[in-house]
Parts: C-alpha cells; structure tokens; sequence
C-alpha cells in the first residue's frame, strides 16, 4: 500500500476505476463511493468500529466487492491547519492498512466536512436519530467528493494539454 498525493492518484488510475471515501471516526467508519466515471459520491452505511483487525477485514472486503482501486480518506487538521491527536490517530489507521492491503489512500483535508453534511441533511429534513447514523457517511461523500472534483480538474489540465 502506498500513500499518494490526488495527483500522483490521478496519474496512477485506468479509466472505469471506481475509489472510495472513509471518515474515520472513533466509534464509525463513514463510507462512500464513487461511480465509475468518478463523478459523483454516494454514501453508504457506516461501519461500526471493533478492533483494528476486524475494521480492516470488513474495509478489505467491501473494497474487494465494490472493486476500489483508492480510498481517499478524510485527515482532520484543526481550522488552523495544525494536526492534533485525530490526524495522528488517521495517519496510524492508514500505516497499519500497510500491512493489509496494497491499496493506495489519498489524505483529504477533511475541515467543514461533518458541518457540511449536517446541513445537507437538515436541509433534507432528516429526522435527528436518522442524522446521527447517517453522518460519517455523509461526510465521507463529502470528502470523496471534493476529491472526485480535484480528480476532474486535474484530468482537464492533465500535462499533455500543457505542452501544445
């Protein structure tokens, strides 16, 4: 497994190649996917946080059945842009999943992520207890979203376009 930039990421997939989005939490994995065309994020159900090795199992076998060829997920720095305990706790998750997986992760500035996916679901008018269990996921899709966007640009100003 390997850690790479969104550009290094963007040079590195195959068409057709679908990647997934995490907001680790410390009770929650919230997931996300992209579609094939890596346009659009769609939330999916989180994943209730057990051990190490058992997280990494039920990760390891839903990127196995969905096919992802990436995770982007979400690396919470502070507003100031400092990293705290959860960017320590993030950047461990991802060195263990060394040991399981040769899957590329991508760190995604995660800030305003929650904030943003609570307002969607207000907006949406979902109820509380339905917002609490759909928030990581909501906030992965953010977060894989944001990413999928970078990966649009990047693709319309991909180096071949600059040398002509």
């Amino acid at each position: 497994m390997t850690v790479l930039t969104i550009e290094e990421l963007a040079a590195a997939l195959q068409p057709g190649q679908a990647i997934a989005g995490l907001d680790l939490g410390t009770k929650t994995i919230g997931l996300s996917m992209s579609d094939l065309g890596r346009r659009f994020s769609t939330p999916r159900p989180v994943i209730k946080r057990e051990k190490f090795t058992i997280d990494a199992a039920v990760l390891l076998s839903f990127a196995e059945k969905e096919k992802v060829a990436a995770f982007i997920i979400g690396l919470p720095v502070n507003m100031d842009g400092s990293a705290g305990p959860r960017v320590q706790a993030t950047r461990a998750f991802v060195r263990n999943m060394e040991q399981k997986t040769a899957l590329p992760f991508v760190y995604w500035d995660e800030r305003l992520s929650t904030v943003a996916a609570e307002r969607a679901l207000l907006e949406m008018d979902v109820s509380r207890a339905k917002r609490a269990e759909r928030i990581d996921s909501a906030a992965a899709s953010f977060i894989l979203q944001g990413a999928l966007d970078r990966l649009s640009l990047l693709g319309r100003t991909a180096p071949d376009d600059l040398d002509a």
